[in-house]
């Protein structure tokens, strides 16, 4: 967006419209605009796919956006990350979201409580000023997230001494109650409870009051305003207690009660704060890979500079000990480079000129010369950062129901303690009793543990995935894995190596090397695996000719002409369109296929005349067995789905334990035999690793890439596996089980806790000390348990 001078009674906006693909589309989108009210201009840049508008100053930007979609386009968006402060519980959250999704310019708004953050999306046109104003509005501190590529500084720890001094305070307090308990009774004198309470209340207690007095303006409530109301309460029936015994204190006081509880609420929020942050560790572990600086080579000459002025195509130096500062490509040198933090790989792996490494990695005993490739929010660190934040803001679906229970939960609250102190008052005629029950109620109602059950555990687990080298897109992706009851798997590069080796040839008469030439001939250029193949086992052989007419044939093969021949080289459904006749050469492809190789044939066009066979390998992946075991130990099935023919496909899925073979499926069918395969009525994951993949990917409950593979396959997937190591899915699926399991537990806990405490406190069964620990525990807890996902490891394989 861009703004400029207009005349004074107009402003100028400049707005990326998406979807226009032609004149008439512009057209379609002035003329839409023109009808608003407060649109003087309106002019349509097909070029730059913008529109540049002059509108009233007081035009407010939502009948602009409306009127764009309505003509049945998009206006370019963008998402910022912004902090927020002063958040306590479930209802700020959903306070915070909805002021900012009450902004014209606001498409989507997720906050996360564990975090104490927000994602929001933002057409174009909207400033983020507005962001910051609304969530202070809404009674809360928010600033925008500094920018990715800057290294992240670790969060400030939460000061212990207010927890210390209050307890400090307090202990006096209560210990006339403890000698109750041990049979001497004693009381500290009236003023000396005022004097020790009174700071806990109003100075240590001042944030309840702060952030109750905000939540109260916005027109809500939250778990401060509770602790504020229920402390206050049991603060004011002490000093009206004192007073009508004459300043001498006749009765007995409740100056603990508010002091105590303050106290606890105090030391369960640092505890939660402190737990927190170990929930945001492994993003702090990925950004704390990127190096602030890299040393850059240019006319012989080494300079240190900072990253930000590295661009593709520097050649950068690496040190022995140092990190690997930009995505690039070896020119110079060999080493070992420790990539364990970026995909999970304990052992290093060997390097040498010609290999691509990933920025942040560890260079061990080599110097090493790199050419830029990628640096910056363009690196492949970037991205992993962007997808484990983007998995950690979003919201599992379960929350969906959490969100609807904190919009009143602090209403329905108020409402209960307000009908406890009635009724009681009108049932015993003691308002002090009654008093102290509604106390009860406000002190252990907890939003907080509702509002952290679920985004602490997706953080937990999202965390210790990326530990482990699996990168889950969404909290969405997340949740579904845990259902998965079918894993299908693309056999080539997914379960075999990905990288076959020409093994046989077979020629019609007996001309091997005449064969090997001709299928060389025909597949100069290719990038398929098996043509690679076939290049490499006739490198040394001068290929005089060059192929002309080329026509690829997806999934069976491709035609050409050589010298005015044409010529056919494919599979058995090729041969089969083209009338060609197998049967001179059958036992040799039974021969093969029963090695679970593929086979292709070489034949003239013209006649049909067979040439030659060729036959292809591709060895196992080491794990591949091992994987498709842990698979079944977790009462899943597998599936593996493959362009070869049956034989060949069926040999390498015995070898492996697959338990179903779907053979000979055109790359563009794939997706449907997955939908066919979730037709069956069971949850399915996808796995694959090339372009091909990604409709099947896209069409699986739970798409998986491996990273081995494409940008397009991961991009279509809402798992992508960082190593080709095949056990990666088991192990995915396990993560998802686990923190559903404690997604699962939190809410049990959560809501179990306020809906026994609730009534106990109302029944007049617990008292407000014991309430506010109950509460501190709660959410403490409910952290707690979340944060035991960060002790899970595989499953060694062997």
């Amino acid at each position: 967006m861009s703004h400029s001078s207009s005349p004074a009674s107009a402003r100028r906006l400049q707005l990326p419209v998406l979807g226009m693909t032609c004149a008439s589309c512009a057209s379609r989108v002035e003329k839409a605009l023109g009808k608003v009210d407060g649109v003087r201009a309106a002019s349509v840049n097909l070029a730059t796919e913008s529109v540049t508008l002059d509108v009233a100053p007081t035009l407010a930007l939502g009948a602009v956006y409306g009127a764009i979609e309505q003509a049945g386009y998009q206006v370019g968006s963008h998402s910022v990350e912004l902090s927020i402060g002063g958040m306590s519980c479930a209802s700020c959250v959903g306070r915070v979201e909805r002021a900012l999704l009450a902004l014209d310019g606001v498409s989507a708004a997720s906050v996360n409580l564990a975090s104490e953050s927000a994602r929001v999306t933002l057409r174009a046109g909207t400033a983020p000023a507005a962001l910051l104003a609304a969530v202070a509005a809404a009674g809360y501190q928010a600033v925008l997230r500094q920018d990715e590529e800057q290294p992240a500084e670790p969060p400030h720890a939460t000061p212990w001494w207010p927890v210390l001094l209050a307890a400090a305070l307090a202990l006096p307090l209560v210990l006339p109650m403890l000698g109750h308990f041990a049979g001497a009774n004693w009381m500290l004198p009236p003023w000396l409870q005022f004097l020790l309470a009174t700071p806990v209340q109003f100075w240590l207690g001042a944030r309840f009051y702060r952030a109750g007095w905000k939540a109260l303006r916005a027109g809500s409530g939250n778990m401060d305003l509770l602790v504020a109301i229920g402390t206050s309460a049991a603060y004011g029936l002490s000093l009206y207690q004192w007073w009508q015994a004459g300043g001498h204190g006749g009765g007995h006081l409740y100056f603990e009660a508010s002091a105590v509880v303050i106290t606890l609420v105090l030391l369960g929020k640092q505890l939660e704060a402190r737990a927190k942050q170990q929930t945001t560790a492994a993003i702090r572990a990925l950004q704390a890979l990127r190096p602030s600086s890299a040393r850059v080579r240019k006319d012989g000459v080494e300079r240190e500079v900072p990253l930000q002025q590295v661009v593709p195509g520097d050649l950068v130096v690496v040190r022995p000990g140092e990190r690997v500062p930009v995505d690039g490509e070896i020119r110079e040198g060999s080493s070992q480079l420790d990539e364990s933090m970026l995909t999970g790989e304990s052992l290093p792996l060997a390097k040498q000129p010609g290999d691509y490494v990933t920025g942040g990695a560890i260079n061990h005993d080599g110097l090493l010369l790199i050419e830029t490739r990628a640096v910056g929010r363009d690196s492949t660190l970037a991205r992993i950062i962007r997808l484990v934040e983007d998995a950690q803001a979003g919201k599992a679906p379960v929350q969906r129901l959490v969100d609807r229970v904190s919009a009143v939960f602090v209403p329905l609250v108020l409402l209960i303690a307000l009908l406890t102190l009635g009724i009681w008052w009108l049932l015993s005629g003691n308002i002090e009793q009654a008093i102290l029950n509604a106390v009860a109620v406000l002190v252990i109602a907890c939003p907080c543990a509702l509002g952290l059950a679920t985004p602490t555990a997706i953080m937990a687990g999202t965390g210790v995935a990326a530990r482990h080298g699996i990168l889950i897109k969404d909290a969405t992706a997340l949740e579904l894995a845990h259902g998965v009851r079918l894993v299908a798997f693309d056999k080539t590069g997914t379960l075999t190596a990905g990288k076959p080796q020409l093994t046989r040839i077979v020629a019609r008469d007996g001309d091997e090397d005449r064969v090997l030439e001709l299928a060389a001939t025909l597949q100069q250029g290719s990038e398929h695996p098996l043509a690679q193949a076939v290049r490499q086992a006739a490198s040394g052989v001068t290929l005089d000719a060059t192929a002309q007419q080329l026509q690829a044939l997806p999934g069976r093969g491709l035609q050409a002409e050589v010298d005015g021949v044409g010529w056919l080289l494919g599979n058995q459904r090729l041969m089969q369109e083209h009338g060609v006749e197998l049967s001179a050469m059958r036992d040799a492809q039974q021969q093969e296929q029963q090695l679970g190789r593929s086979v292709s044939w070489l034949a003239r066009a013209s006649d049909g005349l067979l040439l030659g066979m060729l036959s292809f390998g591709d060895s196992v992946k080491p794990g591949a067995a091992a994987a498709i075991s842990q698979l079944h130990q977790l009462g899943i099935r597998s599936v593996m789905i493959s362009g070869d023919n049956q034989g060949a496909a069926q040999q390498v899925a015995a070898a492996l334990g697959v338990d179903e073979v779907i053979a000979e499926v055109l790359p563009g069918d794939k997706a449907a035999h997955v939908a066919r395969l979730r037709a069956g009525g069971v949850r399915v994951a996808m796995v694959g690793d090339g372009i091909n993949d990604a409709p099947a990917l896209a069409a699986a409950d739970v798409g998986m890439a491996m990273s081995t593979g494409t940008d397009v396959a991961m991009h279509a997937a809402g798992v992508t596996l960082m190593r080709g190591d095949p056990a990666l899915v088991a192990q995915a699926i396990a993560i998802s089980r686990l923190t559903y399991r404690k997604i699962r537990q939190n809410l049990f806990w959560a809501f179990i806790f306020n809906l026994v405490g609730i009534p106990l406190a109302a029944f007049g069964l617990l008292n407000p000390m014991v309430a506010g620990a109950a509460m501190a525990f709660s959410s403490v807890s409910v952290v707690a348990n979340a944060l035991l996902l960060r002790r899970w490891q595989p499953v060694p394989h062997h």
